[in-house]
């Protein structure tokens, strides 16, 4: 984005006009193009992420072809039809040609820089769906139960989408409704800093009252919660410490988002509560996982995790995808640790002190 000319930051409603706009067969090439010309001054990359799911059936398709409109309104008008009787339903369509269609997806991202800080960019949470005609509208082998059970079709496998005959799409969709769709990265981890501190700060009376019994040699005593929580009102969330250990770390030389996506989330929780956050999520996984396990060595430790760098051509990016916790065990960290403080293995001075106040420390996402 350019930094001399102010620019308005998309807005959910500019962003699904846009969508709307492609056409399924240059969608996914035209996607980035369309949002840089409805959106100047911003130049957006996209990536995807191969993580299936499906939206609940939404239509039904007759044998010849024909829609027969939404699907739970058709069930429902079918069942009237029988004087909701299951049996007469199940009997009338087992053997039937009507199937019933859903939505089926992958997670997509876009990105645009607006600065040269590691969290100065705008995400967008897409998801890129395709129209299946899914399967059978009844369990041909087994009678429903209830009504509850024909809206949800647990008897298709969605295992593979290329064995469901596809109907339309790809379509693009905003997603991250709950105030996650779209962001300004650096303004929402300053809004997640603030609002944990505000947050914590409304705790002080409570606390300060608050006390912890404990056991020892002399007998049992109450000790003051903040005496034994002494940083409690300094805490930094995961999320900012994410980013921080990013920008003091080499990997800081990449673009967060190039190895990085973020699926965030804003809202009001119970007892209004503001929950603000993200999970990140790597946009390239390594071939296997890494676990500390009885008997390796931190040496050979050392070896896995540099071989991980390699793979994933980030320096550090072992540490990061630690963090995350599904690819690389946190054991690792730990056991890593432990030998940079024996003096068994060495990192860089900057690895060090990243991995050294994690282990302190420990977040996980």
């Amino acid at each position: 984005m350019s930094e001399q000319k102010p620019v308005r930051l998309p807005d959910p409603a500019s962003v699904e006009t846009v969508l709307a706009a492609l056409q399924p067969q240059s969608a996914d090439a035209e996607l980035a193009p369309a949002l840089n010309k409805a959106f100047a001054g911003f130049a957006f990359t996209v990536a995807r992420i191969d993580d299936p799911y499906w939206c609940n059936p939404h239509a039904v398709v007759a044998a010849d072809g024909t829609r027969r409109g939404d699907h739970r309104a058709w069930v429902e008008r079918a069942l009237a039809d029988v004087g909701g009787d299951l049996t007469a339903f199940w009997n009338q369509y087992r053997e039937g040609g009507e199937k019933f269609t859903e939505w089926r997806g992958t997670s997509a991202f876009a990105f645009a820089p607006t600065g040269p800080g590691v969290a100065d960019f705008v995400p967008l949470s897409l998801g890129r769906e395709t129209e299946h005609l899914a399967g059978p509208v009844v369990d041909r082998d087994y009678r429903p139960t209830s009504a509850d059970h024909l809206f949800e079709p647990a008897w298709v496998s969605r295992e593979s989408a290329v064995e469901a005959w596809q109907l339309a799409g790809p379509v693009y969709r905003l997603r991250g409704r709950t105030g996650g769709g779209i962001v300004h990265m650096r303004s929402s981890l300053a809004r997640r800093a603030r609002i944990e501190r505000e947050q914590r700060e409304a705790q002080r009376p409570e606390l300060e009252a608050r006390t912890i019994r404990e056991v020892g040699p002399d007998g049992a005593r109450n000790t003051p919660f903040l005496d034994a929580n002494p940083d409690w009102f300094d805490f930094f969330p995961r999320e900012n410490r994410f980013f921080a250990d990013w920008a003091r770390s080499s990997a800081a030389a990449d673009r967060i988002f190039d190895h990085w996506a973020f699926d965030i989330h804003d809202f009001e929780g119970r007892g209004h509560k503001r929950e603000i956050g993200f999970i990140p999520r790597p946009l390239k996984m390594p071939a296997e996982k890494l676990l500390a396990g009885e008997g390796v060595s931190v040496h050979r430790l050392m070896e896995r995790i540099e071989a991980i760098d390699a793979e994933m051509d980030l320096p550090f990016a072992w540490f990061f995808l630690m963090t995350h916790g599904h690819w690389v065990d946190p054991d690792v960290g730990d056991a890593i640790a432990d030998g940079l403080r024996a003096g068994r293995v060495r990192l860089p001075d900057r690895y060090a002190a990243v991995l050294l106040e994690w282990a302190d420390r420990k977040y996980l996402f």
